[in-house]
């Protein structure tokens, strides 16, 4: 008898009728190169860097911050309601690695550059790198 009340009510519930599909689905998506220009173009994103501090001295994409994949903590990632985090490494692998971390602190949506910085470089987009002076390895 408990099991049919359950049931009936189950199907009473106006819950129970939404579909599951209207609620955001946690993903991790990627970006092209070209799709990543034109958002740093804009001003839209909060780029990070999950590549080691001596990859990031050598070459990044301009205002990219630098959080290692070795010490990435997804709760540090900064939040900015009007900006989108995006994060890149040298190939994609360790980006995946961590925008699958922010996804499961935070859901929604993380996207992340196809190919990273190789792919951004093959494009022929802009990076910046520390001066020789600069560089950590050398200290």
């Amino acid at each position: 008898m408990a099991a049919l009340l359950a049931t009936g009510c189950a199907a009473t519930d106006p819950s129970a009728a939404r579909p599951a599909a209207s609620a955001p689905q946690a993903r991790v998506v990627t970006l092209t190169a070209t799709q990543l220009k034109a958002l740093v173009d804009s001003g839209q994103v909060v780029l990070i860097d999950v590549r080691t501090p001596y990859e990031f001295a050598d070459g990044r994409i301009a205002g990219a911050l630098n959080m290692p994949l070795t010490h990435f903590d997804a709760a540090a990632v900064p939040v900015d309601r009007t900006r989108e985090v995006i994060l890149y490494c040298g190939t994609s692998r360790r980006s995946q690695q961590a925008a699958e971390r922010l996804v499961a602190l935070r859901g929604g949506v993380v996207r992340h550059l196809e190919g990273g910085f190789g792919a951004w470089t093959a494009a022929g987009y802009p990076t910046i790198a520390n001066q020789p002076a600069d560089d950590p390895r050398r200290r």
